[in-house]
């Protein structure tokens, strides 16, 4: 499964900074928590119950995915947009039958991504999807959507994964 070696480092490595641009000691047990963190997401990763009706293994242990988002910034943009706002649903009988969903915050999806390039933190792509509402997007043809954004490739590549937006599954 596709892991970032830079998740958890952002904000620890700004309140180094912070610190020593005060003059500070860091303070040890507010780093750890970012120690703690990358822990604990090993322990949830290697339970297997985990890894049931769960987008985020899915996307992140498929290769040609992650392959498509570490060659394209605006296809792993347009991932990140599409688990914003959305919520997902596996695309298989007891899911639908009990309106089983997946969802997460906005910073656990730019993590996602990080995790799947291999590299970086949630802060890569976090809000990422404003720089096309404001017109500030890179040179075409890269395109980044808004967040809660699902495009037609990314809807028919996690068809492919087994999983289909919510508003699909229930008419919402």
């Amino acid at each position: 499964m596709n892991r970032s070696k830079e998740r958890h480092t952002f904000q620890a490595e700004n309140y180094i900074e912070r610190c020593e641009k005060d003059g500070e000691e860091p303070n040890e047990d507010y780093l750890n928590i970012y120690e703690n963190a990358k822990a604990n997401d090993l322990a949830k990763e290697a339970n297997e119950e985990w890894k049931e009706n769960n987008l985020e293994y899915d996307l992140r242990s498929t290769q040609w995915i992650c392959n498509k988002a570490k060659a394209s910034d605006a296809y792993a943009q347009n991932i990140y947009a599409a688990l914003c706002n959305q919520d997902w649903q596996k695309n298989e009988v007891w899911p639908l039958l009990k309106g089983e969903h997946w969802g997460c915050s906005w910073r656990y999806a730019g993590g996602i991504v990080a995790d799947m390039r291999e590299q970086g933190d949630y802060i890569d792509w976090y809000c990422s999807g404003i720089r096309g509402e404001q017109g500030i997007d890179y040179e075409p043809p890269l395109t980044f959507v808004s967040e809660g954004t699902v495009t037609e490739e990314i809807r028919e590549d996690f068809f492919k994964l087994g999983w289909i937006p919510v508003d699909d599954a229930t008419g919402e």
